[in-house]
């Protein structure tokens, strides 16, 4: 067996109106419609294009354990290609600030330029662009470079 790729993410969240909200019309995600929508659970499916569905969405009520704070197994963060530039990633972030998005933390990863932001139920997400030329390429060594402050 080989891994391809990384098909798809699935996510519970409190309340799916509020993250289809967040991850269609902040991020800009499309919506994929579910027919009928009779799957049996409210849930929303998100592509970028590139397959079917990368991000599915499913609601578990506003009583749901939260995600712990600090050290823990489990997921630490996805990461989301916003761009190829730093002036798109300049502009991703005036966008998040002006909507109130929690901006989490920005670095400068060598192969990357991120910024980290959490959705409405605390899963963090990298927002990045590939640094250009793609250095991790040439040097896949540069995947563990020490991080450094973003200077956007």
């Amino acid at each position: 067996m080989h891994v391809k790729e990384l098909g798809h993410l699935v996510l519970y969240v409190r309340n799916l109106e509020r993250s289809r909200r967040f991850y269609r019309d902040l991020l800009g995600w499309t919506e994929i419609s579910i027919p009928g929508e009779e799957i049996g659970f409210p849930a929303a499916a998100f592509s970028s294009g590139r397959t079917h569905h990368e991000l599915l969405l499913i609601e578990v009520g506003e009583d749901a354990t939260p995600i712990p704070t600090g050290r823990r197994v489990g997921m630490y963060h996805f990461g989301l290609k916003i761009g190829d530039t730093d002036v798109e990633l300049r502009e991703a972030r005036d966008q998040l600030v002006a909507a109130g998005a929690r901006l989490v933390g920005t670095a400068d990863h060598t192969i990357t330029h991120s910024l980290y932001i959490e959705d409405p139920d605390g899963n963090e997400i990298e927002l990045y662009i590939d640094v250009q030329p793609a250095v991790w390429k040439d040097d896949p060594a540069a995947v563990f470079a020490r991080p450094r402050p973003l200077r956007l």
